[in-house]
């Protein structure tokens, strides 16, 4: 082969650091957000808190009524087509936003000097990394600490332990199994299991030993407070309840004797509400026998499966809106429909601004050591200020298009949801499907009727007799309608929720109905039926 030269023309999208970080911040959490602040204030000089409101940049919300148009869709739309091509990736597919741009090695945070920016830009079409979610603002945190003080269930066994007249053996052995215990009261490990660990495996005689210190400890550990705590399994649990029951002479004894009984039994028979072949099995047979049947499982029911359940240290994920909703006027006398006024809240809205004097000294030593470098770093302080600024401008322009899509939700709940999917709201606003996932990710709006996820207000929709469309959110509040007012003794079936739909004008099959009620955490018939 002979050497040669050969010329190419090619295009390639290369992101620059201001649009990475733009996507980044946008899909970023409220948590998240105040995260990135906090880092950027301790990495950049220039970069300062106010307790006022900043002034904003050339561009946002004062531009967001603007009709967006064609030309500005089009570049969107193409920027994100070329982003496509170039890391040959589906739409869907993450964007390889990290990539630093061609000519070295750090991010030139430089730009052209410029501040004006469109209010409808198309840098928002390529699609980002996945994120972590996190709904918790770190005002909340002291509802968390207070979810935090209180008592462990290992804390209050100790503490019950104290009260007992133990030798040392005895003690430590108790002490031991208390810190065996999982969150929910239960003992996993088999009591072998535990005294192999402490003395070895080969040390027969020594795990014989601890294994009858364990036994002892056992007995002392469930006679504690909460009752059932050091069960080994469910059927224990129950057990050691219904004989405590027992014991203080609480209920009908045969029916106490009759849950017992039952308890011995394989729970998948409990489960499913077998009551004649329990009564076969733990009662006498007959009408009377099956009566106490169903009163010893209307007992069971009514025990507490996990004993720790009420000192697990559960965080409360305390939900901090982005946007708030408020209700503007009279309804209107045509529609009865409110207006709506929706607004960014305040609370959650960093309040940034440029070092005056840092910048001040910066332009007055022009030329000097190190002057390029800080002027990059004043760049890239004044670039974050118009990130941040233009994610909230964003997430305001989706909420007010959501909220107008969706009034009749806001004035008559769940059953008025309209079908809407991400397409719907990207078209009005002239932004990219993925944009517009990122801005519904993570990011809540208070409402007079509760607190929502942006994305609750999508759906698909299901088709109707007249040939229109039923939100997917509307369908599961009709279920739980039904099955809120259903008959305990002869609850709905899937297939009669099904017709019921049919005769409101839905088309609705009985899977679909199956996979909505169990995404609403309701039973099956069978197991709703009262006993």
């Amino acid at each position: 082969m002979k050497p040669g030269l050969s010329l190419r023309v090619s295009q390639h999208l290369a992101l620059t650091p201001q649009l990475q970080q733009s996507i980044r911040l946008l899909q970023l959490s409220t948590l998240e957000l105040s995260q990135e602040v906090e880092q950027m204030l301790d990495e950049n000089p220039f970069l300062e808190r106010t307790a006022e409101e900043a002034p904003r940049e050339e561009f946002g919300l004062e531009a967001e009524n603007t009709p967006a148009q064609a030309d500005d869709y089009s570049v969107d739309d193409a920027i994100f087509s070329g982003a496509v091509s170039a890391s040959t990736t589906s739409a869907e597919g993450q964007n390889e936003a990290e990539t630093p741009p061609a000519g070295g090695d750090e991010p030139d945070w430089s730009g052209d000097g410029t501040v004006e920016m469109a209010p409808n830009d198309a840098e928002w079409g390529g699609d980002a990394p996945a994120r972590n979610r996190n709904d918790s603002e770190g005002d909340e945190a002291d509802a968390t600490e207070l979810a935090r003080s209180h008592e462990s269930l290992t804390a209050f066994l100790h503490r019950q332990a104290l009260s007992l007249r133990l030798s040392e053996v005895d003690c430590a052995a108790l002490r031991f199994l208390i810190e065996s215990l999982n969150d929910d009261g239960y003992l996993e490990d088999p009591l072998e299991e535990l005294a192999a660990a402490l003395a070895g495996p080969e040390d027969l005689e020594q795990i014989e030993e601890l294994v009858h210190r364990f036994t002892v400890a056992l007995r002392l550990l469930q006679s504690l407070e909460p009752v059932g705590v050091g069960a080994r399994n469910l059927a224990e649990c129950l057990t050691l309840q219904l004989k405590a029951l027992d014991a203080d002479e609480e209920g009908d004894p045969d029916v106490v004797q009759t849950a017992l009984a039952i308890c011995k039994q394989p729970l998948e028979m409990l489960a499913r509400r077998d009551v004649r072949r329990l009564t076969l099995l733990c009662s006498d047979g007959g009408a009377s026998g099956e009566e106490r049947t169903r009163a010893a499982m209307s007992l069971i029911a009514r025990l507490e499966p996990r004993p720790g359940r009420k000192f697990v240290d559960v965080e409360r994920n305390i939900i901090v809106p982005d946007v708030i909703v408020r209700k503007a006027g009279r309804a209107n006398g045509r529609d009865g429909q409110h207006n709506f006024i929706v607004a960014l809240n305040p609370d959650v809205m960093p309040r940034l601004r440029v070092h005056d004097i840092y910048a001040g000294a910066l332009r007055g030593h022009k030329g000097g050591e190190g002057h390029q470098g800080m002027q990059q770093r004043l760049q890239e302080a004044r670039w974050f200020i118009k990130n941040i600024q233009q994610r909230f401008d964003t997430i305001l322009r989706v909420s007010r298009a959501i909220v107008e899509r969706q009034k009749n939700f806001f004035t008559h709940g769940e059953l008025a949801m309209r079908p809407l999917v991400l397409r719907d709201i990207a078209d009005e606003l002239g932004l990219h499907e993925s944009t517009i996932s990122r801005v519904t990710t993570a990011k809540y709006m208070s409402t007079p009727i509760g607190t929502y996820e942006l994305k609750y207000f999508f759906g698909s929709g299901l088709g109707t007799e007249t040939g229109g469309n039923a939100s997917s959110t509307a369908v599961r509040a009709l279920i739980k309608q039904f099955v809120a007012a259903e008959s305990a003794t002869k609850p709905l079936s899937d297939s009669q929720i099904a017709e019921m739909l049919k005769e409101q004008g839905i088309e609705c099959a009985r899977r679909t109905v199956a996979k909505y009620r169990e995404a609403l955490k309701i039973a099956p018939a069978n197991l709703r039926k009262a006993l």
